[in-house]
C-alpha cells in the first residue's frame, strides 16, 4: 500500500533537512533542447526581435467542470470571481487555513462550468483534493507533465508568443492583424489549418500571446509560426533560456507550498501520497529556518496582496484578514555587483576553497531556493531566485524584504551558499558561503516589463 504524504513526513523526523538534503535539484524543462542556438542570443531575442517558448511539456495541466466549479474554485482561492466570465484568465492563489500560500496558477475560464489550471503540481494537487472529498459536484481531469508519463502525447500543447515582434509574426500566421486583447483576456484565431485558443499575456518582459489548442494540432501550429516568423526574428528558446525569463518579467515561480503542517491541510495531507510534489521536492540556499514554518510566504511576500479580497468566502480568509494590516516584506529586484561576482566565479579557477558554483542564466539549483538576504550583518529578506540576464548583463535575483530596506538604491547582501559546506543535494558541491554585494531595484527589472505590465498584477503589491 502506497504511503501517504503524513507518513513521509512522520518517518522524516525532520521535515527541513529532509527537503535541503532531497536527491534532486531544480525543475527541469523536458521535450525541447537545452539550446537551439545559444541561451544569450536567445535571451536577447525577447528584447529585440521575438521568441517562442514550448510550454507543452513541463507544466501541470487540470480540467475541472461541472456545475460547481466555479463556486469551488471561488472558494480555494484567494481572487476574487466578480466579473469573472469566460474568455478570461487570472493568477489563482489558493492559500491554507493559515493563510500561507500553496501555490500560484493560470486559471483559464474555458466556457461555462469548464475551467484549465495550468502550472506547477502544488496547486493543481490542492484543487483534486477538495474536488475528491469536498461537496462538490466537479469533475476534475489532469493532464500530467512529460516528465511523469510514457504514452509520448499529452492533452494539449502551448506555446508562448513573445517581444516586440510577437504581434507582427501572429498577424503574419493569421493573415490579418492580430487582435489587440487585454491583458489576460482570450479569444479564438485559427492558422496553420488549426484554431487556436489565444490569451494576451506576458512572460519575458514583453507583451504577447500564449497559445493552445488540442495536441494533434501541435505540428501544424508550431510550423506556421516558424514559417510567419522568419523575417520578424523568431528565435526558438531551449529549456535553459526559459528557466531565466522571470528574472526580467518578476514572477517568483517557487513559494514553497505551505502544506507541510497546520490543521487546516492535515487532510490533505493523509490524501496526497508519497509520490505528491511535496514528497519529492527540495529545498536549497543559505537560510536554514528552525522548523518548515520558517519557508512559508504569505502573498504579500509574493506580490499577490491586490489578489487577496474579502467579497468571498474561501480558504484563509480569516488568517488574511489578521495579516492583512502587515507588515508585509515586498517583492523586489536585487542587481548584483559584478565585481562581487566574478569574485565568486574565479574561486573556482582556484585549488583553495570555492564559493558555491553560479550556473548561467540559471544558478537556482533547488526547487525551492530560499537564500538570506542582509543588511548591516542582520537578515532584512529571502531571495528566492538568482541568474544572469544578457538583456541587462547582470546577475539578479527576486527578492522579498522588509518594507524599511526595500526602496531602490538601498544597499545589501546577498549570503551565497549553503552552511557547513553544503547539503547532500546532487547539485551541491563542497564550498564555502560568502556575502555579493547587491542594490535593491524595481521588479519587474525590465523598465519595458514595468510599462508592459502597468495594468497588471506584477506592478501593483500594495
Amino acid at each position: 500500500m502506497t504511503q501517504s504524504l503524513q507518513q513521509v513526513l512522520d518517518a522524516s523526523g525532520d521535515i527541513v533537512e529532509m527537503l535541503r538534503n532531497a536527491q534532486v535539484g531544480p525543475n527541469v524543462y523536458p521535450g525541447v533542447p537545452a539550446e537551439y542556438s545559444n541561451w544569450r542570443t536567445e535571451q536577447q531575442a525577447w528584447a529585440k526581435t521575438a521568441v517562442l517558448f514550448n510550454q507543452s511539456y513541463h507544466m501541470v495541466d487540470l480540467e475541472v467542470s461541472g456545475p460547481d466549479a466555479f463556486a469551488m474554485l471561488n472558494y480555494l482561492g484567494i481572487n476574487s470571481f466578480k466579473g469573472f466570465v469566460p474568455d478570461r484568465a487570472k493568477q489563482f492563489v489558493p492559500c491554507t487555513a493559515e493563510g500561507y500560500v500553496i501555490g500560484d496558477v493560470i486559471l483559464f475560464y474555458l466556457g461555462e462550468n469548464l475551467f484549465n489550471l495550468v502550472g506547477r503540481a502544488p496547486a493543481i494537487e490542492w484543487v483534486e483534493y477538495h474536488a475528491a472529498t469536498g461537496k462538490w459536484d466537479v469533475k476534475v481531469e489532469r493532464d500530467e507533465r512529460w516528465a511523469m508519463r510514457t504514452d509520448g502525447k499529452r492533452k494539449s500543447y502551448r506555446f508562448q508568443l513573445q517581444g516586440p515582434n510577437a504581434m507582427a509574426v501572429l498577424s503574419k500566421a493569421l493573415g490579418y492583424d492580430a487582435p489587440d486583447l487585454k491583458f489576460f483576456h482570450m479569444t479564438t484565431l485559427e492558422f496553420g489549418g488549426a484554431k487556436v485558443r489565444a490569451l494576451r499575456h506576458g512572460m519575458a518582459g514583453q507583451p504577447g500571446y500564449e497559445l493552445f489548442g488540442p495536441w494533434e494540432d501541435y505540428a501544424a501550429v508550431h510550423g506556421a509560426l516558424v514559417e510567419a516568423g522568419k523575417d520578424y526574428g523568431l528565435t526558438l528558446c531551449g529549456g535553459r533560456t526559459y528557466s531565466s525569463n522571470t528574472l526580467e518579467s518578476g514572477w517568483i515561480p517557487s513559494p514553497l507550498p505551505a502544506t507541510y503542517t497546520g490543521e487546516g491541510s492535515k487532510g490533505f495531507r493523509e490524501w496526497a501520497s508519497a509520490n505528491s510534489y511535496e514528497a519529492k521536492c527540495s529545498i536549497g540556499g543559505s537560510y536554514v529556518p528552525d522548523s518548515i514554518e520558517g519557508y512559508y510566504l504569505t502573498p504579500w511576500d509574493l506580490g499577490y496582496g491586490p489578489f487577496v479580497k474579502f467579497d468571498h468566502d474561501f480558504i484563509g480568509r480569516e488568517a488574511l484578514e489578521a495579516k492583512a494590516a502587515g507588515p508585509h516584506r515586498r517583492k523586489v529586484t536585487l542587481a548584483l555587483d559584478n565585481e562581487d561576482v566574478m569574485r565568486v566565479q574565479s574561486s573556482a579557477l582556484s585549488k583553495g576553497e570555492r564559493a558555491k558554483f553560479m550556473e548561467y542564466p540559471s544558478a537556482v539549483y533547488a526547487m525551492h531556493p530560499f537564500d538570506q538576504v542582509l543588511k548591516d550583518g542582520q537578515m532584512v529578506g529571502l531571495s528566492t531566485w538568482i541568474g544572469y540576464t544578457a538583456n541587462e548583463g547582470k546577475f539578479l535575483t527576486l527578492a522579498m524584504v522588509d518594507e524599511s530596506i526595500a526602496t531602490p538604491g538601498t544597499q545589501v547582501t546577498l549570503l551565497w551558499g549553503e552552511p557547513d559546506g553544503g547539503t547532500r543535494k546532487p547539485t551541491v558541491e563542497r564550498h564555502v558561503q560568502t556575502e555579493i554585494k547587491a542594490v535593491v531595484a524595481p521588479v519587474p527589472y525590465s523598465e519595458v516589463a514595468r510599462d508592459a505590465y502597468a495594468d497588471s498584477w506584477r506592478n501593483r503589491q500594495a
